[in-house]
């Protein structure tokens, strides 16, 4: 599948060569396109969309592969805690006893009063269990496949809601000194940033038909299901959440990033993307990434610096995205798109921006809800906070309020 994946990728740095050519050698005296040769360089870019979406689907198949294939249970490198030859006993939400009882719950309409009580252990305050701990890790995990944001932002546990974290808000410095004299002080600075822990839930119904099937993987659809609905809110809230009920987005007017560029029209150009990249001081551009909606994506990819190089450069190798000026591209439907008053592009290390979890993922069995239809519902909530730390550790572009143009000029 390797070979499979590396000839389509040189496949589609040939298309895009192509593509380049095709307008270099068709644009008019006025340095545009006909409508003919415009939808022609339009269909060479839907090829190389369509190859590049081919690509993603096979390096996520060959990760599931390589997940199914790895052995089941990982070679002992270190000292028991207990005595030799006998196991640790895991305790709690982490216990064989704990997560054997929740499966029954989850596939049993009727409880037992055994089952009951092994699993008052993980009792939520708002009603129903707390997940087992490897099934929370396997949750956690899926998210991150559904969330761009989680990959790229730092991620923190807490196991309370409300709470101060200590950031840094400055750095002490150096300073030249004469002989013999006392070294100058000089300390970081601290302020200290609040996180709370912000419900998201959503329900998902099962036939009991599927219930009752003992081969049907109820774990592995429950995460699935989690990942698509909870990741796509999450996404959301990291880019535009306003901190009212949700955590405080990127792109927010208080709390957000700074704006490093202020375009005065809606048309995007080569030399305000080099303006908003030198915008962000040295330190943070060395793990700098791109982010910007698809639509961004389309009128960028024309454009040429100021030697006649294209700034988009497709990647050669697998798992690796494409680059603008060296620095990784990454796309989201949440980012705006070009048009007066948006912020349409972010520029910065986004690992400044922390992603808290609270720990314990809640279920509840709903039994009666959807008795009539034959179904039974399993409401699923989490707690989740995300802030900024660093303001200028992130810079955006801003088209300016009231701006005429078009995005694909």
């Amino acid at each position: 599948m390797a070979t499979t994946i590396n000839e389509l990728r040189a496949k589609r740095a040939q298309a895009w060569e192509a593509a380049k050519n095709f307008l270099e050698s068709h644009r008019t005296e006025k340095g545009i396109l006909t409508a003919e040769d415009d939808a022609t360089y339009t269909r060479m870019e839907q090829d190389i969309d369509a190859l590049g979406k081919e690509i993603q689907r096979l390096e996520r198949q060959q990760e599931i592969e390589n997940e199914l294939s790895r052995p089941t249970s990982q070679p002992l490198t270190a000292k028991p805690a207990a005595e030799e030859g006998i196991p640790a006993i895991r305790q709690g939400r982490a216990s064989d006893e704990y997560k054997a009882a929740f499966w029954d719950m989850v596939r049993s309409h009727a409880v037992t009063p055994d089952v009951f009580n092994v699993l008052q252990i993980g009792t939520d305050a708002d009603g129903g269990f707390l997940v087992p701990d490897e099934y929370e890790h396997t949750l956690v995990d899926a998210l991150t496949e559904e969330n761009i944001f989680r990959k790229l932002a730092r991620t923190l546990q807490t196991s309370s809601g409300d709470r101060l974290i200590p950031v840094v808000s400055s750095h002490g410095t150096a300073e030249w000194m004469d002989e013999n004299a006392l070294v100058p002080e000089s300390d970081d600075k601290f302020s200290q940033m609040s996180v709370s822990a912000y419900k998201l839930g959503t329900f998902i119904k099962v036939s009991d038909e599927l219930l009752n099937d003992s081969a049907f993987d109820i774990p592995g659809y429950i995460a699935t299901e989690f990942a698509r609905r909870m990741g796509a809110k999450e996404e959301e809230a990291f880019f535009a959440g306003d901190g009212v009920k949700k955590p405080t987005g990127i792109l927010a007017d208080d709390g957000g990033a700074d704006v490093g560029v202020t375009l005065p029209s809606v048309s995007i150009t080569a030399d305000s993307l080099i303006d908003l990249f030198y915008s962000l001081r040295a330190p943070y551009r060395r793990n700098a990434v791109w982010i910007m909606n698809d639509s961004t994506v389309k009128a960028i990819r024309k454009l040429k610096d100021k030697n006649d190089q294209y700034l988009w450069q497709t990647a050669l190798t697998a798992g690796t995205p494409d680059t603008i000026l060296n620095r990784p591209i990454y796309t989201s439907p949440y980012v705006p798109e070009l048009a007066a008053g948006n912020k349409a592009v972010l520029f910065g290390d986004m690992s400044y921006y922390w992603v808290v979890d609270r720990q314990g993922r809640t279920f509840k069995r709903l039994n009666e809800l959807f008795a009539t239809t034959g179904q039974v519902g399993f409401m699923t909530t989490q707690r989740v906070d995300g802030k900024l730390t660093l303001a200028e550790s992130i810079k955006v572009m801003q088209v300016k309020k009231g701006a005429s143009g078009s995005s694909g000029s």
